[in-house]
C-alpha cells in the first residue's frame, strides 16, 4: 500500500501538472470512441499497450476477457457494454486476449479447479472456444490455439447483446478482436486473420 500511496504523490507532483488542461476538461466531457475489453491480468494494461490518453477508452476488464452472452438479466458487464454502445456511442470495439493467460492454461491443461469453483463457473463462458481448438494440440501451441479461439468466441457474444446488435446493424459499430504477446509486444488482429482466411477459402 506504501507504493500505491508514493505512486498517488508522483502522480500528483510530475504527471497531472503536465496534463492539467487535459484533465480539466475531461471533468466535463467523457467521449471514448473505443471500448477495450481485455483480461484481468495485471500485465495487459489497455492504455500502455495502446498508448491512449486518459478519456480515450472505455474499459472492461474480466479473467480470460470472457463476455458472458446476452441474457434477460442484468449484469455489471452488460450494463458497461450497454453504457460504451448505447450512451457514450462508442464506434470500435476491441477484445483483446493475451499470451500466457492463466483463463486459457487452466482451461488449456484441464487443471483442477475444484477448490475456485467460482472461477471454474465463470470459464464456463470460455466452452465454444474450447470445444473449437484441436486436440491435437499439446502445451504451449494448445494454450496459443486457444487464446485465439477465446477472443473470437467472445467476439461472437459481444454481438448478442442488443445494443451491439444495433449498432452493427447501422454500421456504426466495429468488432475487432487482438491478441497481445506479452514477451514481444506484438499485437495480432485475429479478425484480420480470420477474414482472410476466409476469403482464401471462398
Amino acid at each position: 500500500m506504501r507504493d500505491l500511496a508514493a505512486g498517488v504523490q508522483r502522480f500528483q507532483r510530475d504527471v497531472f501538472p503536465a496534463k492539467a488542461e487535459l484533465f480539466a476538461d475531461l471533468a466535463n466531457r467523457h467521449t471514448p470512441d473505443t471500448l477495450f475489453i481485455g483480461c484481468s491480468d495485471a500485465r495487459v494494461v489497455p492504455e500502455l499497450i495502446t498508448q491512449r490518453e486518459p478519456g480515450e477508452l472505455f474499459v472492461i476488464r474480466t479473467a480470460g476477457n470472457l463476455v458472458p452472452a446476452h441474457t434477460p438479466y442484468a449484469d455489471g458487464i452488460a450494463a458497461s457494454i450497454e453504457y460504451a454502445v448505447a450512451v457514450l456511442g462508442v464506434t470500435d470495439i476491441v477484445v483483446c486476449g493475451h499470451s500466457a493467460c492463466g483463463a486459457m492454461t487452466a482451461l488449456a491443461e484441464r487443471q483442477d479447479l475444484t477448490g475456485a469453483p467460482a472461477v471454474a463457473d465463470w470459464l464456463r463462458h470460455a466452452d465454444a472456444a474450447l470445444a473449437r481448438t484441436p486436440d491435437s494440440a499439446t502445451g504451449g501451441e494448445r494454450v496459443a490455439a486457444l487464446v485465439r479461439d477465446n477472443v473470437l468466441a467472445q467476439l461472437a457474444h459481444l454481438a448478442t447483446h442488443p445494443s451491439v446488435a444495433r449498432a452493427l446493424s447501422r454500421g456504426a459499430l466495429t468488432l475487432h478482436g487482438w491478441v497481445y504477446d506479452i514477451a514481444t509486444g506484438a499485437v495480432e488482429d485475429v479478425t484480420a486473420v480470420t477474414a482472410a482466411s476466409a476469403v482464401t477459402a471462398a
